[in-house]
């Protein structure tokens, strides 16, 4: 009997080394490049909670934050990218942007995390593909989330309405072809500037998170994440696996 128990214990292990060898593992690649200005101090903790899910989930993770990485060769190597709390310039000549625009149009994934639609501020490709370009935020605050579609993997775990304290970002230049996932309710924002933007545009619901497919890709974006205590909290962290789970499901 031990003998049987030892070599069923042998196949286990052999078999989720095989497994771990297998091409079908999906590989996500975690980029935090942050250009001049404003640095997150969330970073680390964001790059924490994203390679636990993606352990969970069993998908590889590499994590950068060297615009060297962008290469076609070396972008080949992946199903997905992360852009976590980057912030301005991500790149540093147009053949990244170029290896990154055929990673898109090539089918794959990608999901930006709170200041990432800050990044590239010069480049509307960019803006179109994350589905809008940060303009501002009110003071951080609490407010409440709503979910607009309960249905999509990164809004079913979470309530109807949500209180968060964070920041609430303001993006414009929205592609008209996202889905809305989350809205803040305005109503509970305070900002002395509200009514400049977005004033009535959105009535009393402004996009928070959204998703669409984008030249051949499928893009995930939430403007939530600011504080490092966030991504410990249950509901973002399912938030966060829902988007990445979407962004490779393709």
């Amino acid at each position: 009997m031990k003998k049987l128990v030892l070599g069923l214990l042998a196949l286990v292990a052999y078999l989720h080394a095989f497994a771990a060898m297998d091409g079908d593992d999906k590989r996500v690649l975690i980029y935090t490049k942050n250009g001049e200005g404003y640095v997150h101090d969330n970073i680390a903790a964001s790059v924490a909670a994203l390679e636990k899910i993606c352990k969970q989930e069993g998908i590889l993770t590499e994590v950068s934050d060297e615009p060297s990485v962008f290469t076609p060769e070396n972008l080949a190597r992946y199903d997905g990218i992360i852009f976590s709390n980057s912030n301005n310039e991500a790149f540093d000549n147009d053949e990244q942007r170029k290896a990154f625009q055929d990673f898109i149009r090539s089918g794959h994934g990608f999901a930006a995390i709170h200041s990432a639609n800050a990044s590239e501020r010069d480049w509307p490709w960019y803006w179109a593909m994350v589905g809008g370009k940060f303009l501002r935020h009110p003071p951080h605050q609490e407010f409440d989330v709503v979910v607009t579609d309960p249905d999509h993997p990164s809004t079913s775990p979470l309530p109807a309405r949500w209180t968060v304290k964070d920041e609430c970002y303001y993006s414009y230049q929205l592609n008209p072809d996202i889905h809305v996932l989350l809205s803040v309710d305005l109503s509970t924002i305070e900002d002395e500037q509200k009514d400049e933007y977005p004033g009535e545009t959105f009535g009393q619901l402004f996009p928070l998170a959204w998703c669409h497919e984008f030249e051949g890709g499928r893009q995930w974006y939430t403007a939530l994440g600011h504080d490092s205590w966030f991504y410990e909290d249950p509901l973002f962290v399912e938030h966060l696996r829902g988007g990445i789970q979407w962004i490779l499901a393709k």
